[in-house]
């Protein structure tokens, strides 16, 4: 379908180039992005995100709630109206962890279908480690002959092992943790005194985390790789955008400022055990932070540190990408491919 006046934003013209759009519907995030093609990527025309928690009580429950659910559905009308108005030309959206553990899975992909006209496709751990990759691929330093990507979501940490050698990086294995900011939190919400997590909690969870990391490590002999300094580590999350901006001094988030950059384990652990001393108001107040993700924010340092501790590679590459960055490439070159020549 072309852009029309009749559809198109004001100032956007019916001969211009087509846009693409992408949907990433995590266990905490719902988030939109809308693109052009430009070389060898794109330009964003126009974007959306908003914290939905859609994984809210699922790990005590097993089921998306009733509350979760209509918050998304909210976000997700947001989204269809963005996508109708730029009369997108190809476009697909993702769900991941919170979706693939709901035993009301089917029933809220039916119900969105039925709500918004939006097609919801839930995606394996594979298909998700692939996309981030994807995502990612311009950041990564083919210097390196091993990558290791690191995602930590709502519902789950994924890590990816990737290789470099021959040229374009490719996935040689991934390892899905059943650990993520939503889903600890909610774990670890009585643990809190005075509104503070105390240390040996904290330190616990990051202790789980390397151990799980243990046998992946093994299988690839990651550790001996980065003794021999041929792995490049690329963090894409919230946690890890978030650690990066309070290091970099913002007041406020800002992705141009933050997306690319490094950061070292030392700043890290510095601004991770830094906030771990701040109570939830305290956290709430931080500008990189917010009260929406208040009592998310440790549980993603935890892990974060607990990846850094096992695979002590320094620094770290920033990553603000991810999926719909992914998804969207996927849509610009499967559109290029079916153009004649």
């Amino acid at each position: 379908m072309e852009a029309h006046d009749d559809i198109a934003p004001a100032g956007v013209r019916p001969d211009a180039e087509p846009v693409f759009a992408a949907i990433d519907l995590g266990t905490n995030n719902c988030r939109l992005m809308l693109a052009r093609a430009r070389g060898e990527g794109f330009a964003i025309v126009d974007s959306f995100s908003r914290i939905v928690r859609l994984g809210e009580g699922l790990a005590r429950n097993g089921r998306l709630m009733d509350t979760a659910i209509d918050r998304t559905m909210q976000a997700l009308e947001v989204c269809a109206g963005k996508i109708q108005r730029w009369g997108v030309i190809d476009q697909r959206h993702i769900a991941t962890e919170a979706c693939r553990r709901a035993a009301n899975c089917d029933e809220f992909v039916a119900g969105v279908a039925a709500r918004t006209g939006l097609a919801l496709e839930i995606i394996p751990p594979r298909e998700e480690a692939r996309l981030a990759l994807a995502g990612c691929m311009a950041l990564i330093n083919q210097r390196q002959p091993r990558v290791l990507l690191i995602d930590i979501g709502g519902g789950s940490t994924e890590a990816s092992w990737i290789s470099t050698d021959g040229g374009k990086p490719e996935l040689i294995d991934f390892i899905s943790l059943p650990y993520g900011v939503v889903t600890l939190s909610e774990q670890i919400a009585d643990d809190y005194v005075c509104n503070r997590l105390p240390l040996q909690r904290y330190e616990a969870i990051a202790a789980q985390v390397t151990e799980k990391l243990n046998e992946f490590d093994a299988r690839h002999n990651i550790s001996a790789a980065i003794a021999r300094r041929e792995v490049q580590m690329i963090g894409t999350s919230g946690t890890v955008t978030t650690v990066a901006a309070i290091n970099l001094g913002l007041r406020r988030y800002n992705r141009s400022q933050v997306d690319g950059t490094l950061i070292t384990r030392g700043a890290i652990n510095m601004v991770c055990r830094s906030l771990l001393l701040e109570n939830l108001a305290g956290l709430a107040a931080n500008g990189c932070i917010g009260p929406e993700r208040a009592d998310l924010v440790l549980a993603g340092c935890a892990i974060l540190e607990g990846v850094s501790k096992r695979w002590p590679v320094d620094p770290i590459v920033v990553a603000d990408r991810g999926l719909r960055e992914g998804v969207l490439l996927d849509l610009i070159r499967r559109d290029r491919a079916n153009k004649p020549v």
